[in-house]
């Protein structure tokens, strides 16, 4: 928990905090698998952070003990107390069941074929073209993506890219005026043979083709009297979600001048595939008129860094 002085200064504290725990939990090589974040009474903020380990030593006192002034050293007073339990998977189930988001949100953002033109609102989003070839290398598919550039690009395409199991031996990458890129990829499979089958040639380019047009899904919902925000990113085959997610949302709503009442991150199965879901409650108590689309944009352009 850490103490705050009212609630106009919860976004900009949020920003940062969370920012500083999860660059030293990544650090630690602890995988965030859910996070809840709400306000106290006494003017305090609880941030639980439901975490695995991937050295498997967090049960022992030393790891314990090494997380928590890795943790202390960063954030320093902003850090009131800081307690490492061990839980059950009772305590995560419920983030686990697609049932718990509003129907509108999984129908809308998550039931949906490659579109020709991806829109948040006026904020368009092309299509990227995405051709293969395999007669210009003795050894390696060469995949050409014309794509509109955003922040974590590279991102999308290597994690895309890793759940196929595919190896990049070489690449290329050009822009245009910085809003278009150009990429060569020279790449082969894990057993060091070309893509020569169709289908996999068909089904490699379709989901890059929807993971460059669509890397997150965002949306606002109406719940009663308030808004509340819900960012999702497919989850990596390793189990590692998109980075940075929440500092870009909180610092987006920041500059819109709207508090955070609350704010949770989950990890739920919709269709085939794990996504991260970042639900954030805005409270409208102060009578700040926002509309939904004004929100869903300036969270898409951060997200995108479309400035």
């Amino acid at each position: 928990p850490r103490r705050i002085c009212g609630l106009d200064q919860l976004v900009e504290f949020w920003t940062n905090f969370l920012a500083d725990v999860t660059k030293v939990l990544c650090e630690l090589e602890l995988t965030i698998k859910r996070v809840k974040v709400s306000t106290t009474p006494d003017e305090k903020v609880m941030d639980l952070f439901f975490i695995t380990d991937t050295r498997e030593l967090l049960h022992t006192k030393k790891r314990q003990e090494d997380t928590y002034e890795h943790l202390k050293v960063v954030l320093g007073d902003a850090m009131i107390s800081c307690d490492i339990e061990m839980v059950g998977p009772e305590a995560t189930a419920c983030s686990q069941a697609p049932s718990f988001l509003p129907d509108e949100f999984t129908e809308e953002m998550f039931n949906m074929d490659s579109p020709d033109e991806c829109k948040i609102g006026s904020v368009a989003f092309r299509t990227p073209s995405i051709t293969m070839d395999n007669l210009l290398s003795p050894a390696h598919t060469l995949v050409q993506i014309v794509c509109q550039d955003h922040k974590g690009l590279l991102y999308d395409i290597m994690r895309t890219l890793k759940d196929y199991n595919i190896q990049i031996s070489y690449g290329r990458l050009t822009t245009q005026e910085n809003t278009e890129c150009e990429l060569d990829l020279f790449i082969m499979q894990a057993d060091g043979s070309k893509i020569v089958d169709s289908s996999k040639q068909n089904a490699l380019c379709s989901r890059l083709r929807m993971e460059l047009s669509r890397p997150l899904r965002v949306a606002a919902v109406s719940r009663g009297p308030d808004t509340e925000l819900l960012v999702a990113n497919p989850v990596e085959l390793s189990g590692k979600g998109r980075p940075l997610v929440f500092y870009d949302i909180t610092l987006a709503l920041k500059m819109l001048n709207s508090v955070i009442f609350s704010a949770e991150i989950g990890r739920y199965m919709i269709g085939d595939r794990e996504w991260e879901v970042y639900r954030v409650l805005l409270d409208e108590g102060d009578g700040l008129s926002i509309s939904r689309e004004e929100i869903e944009q300036a969270v898409w352009k951060m997200l995108m860094s479309w400035q």
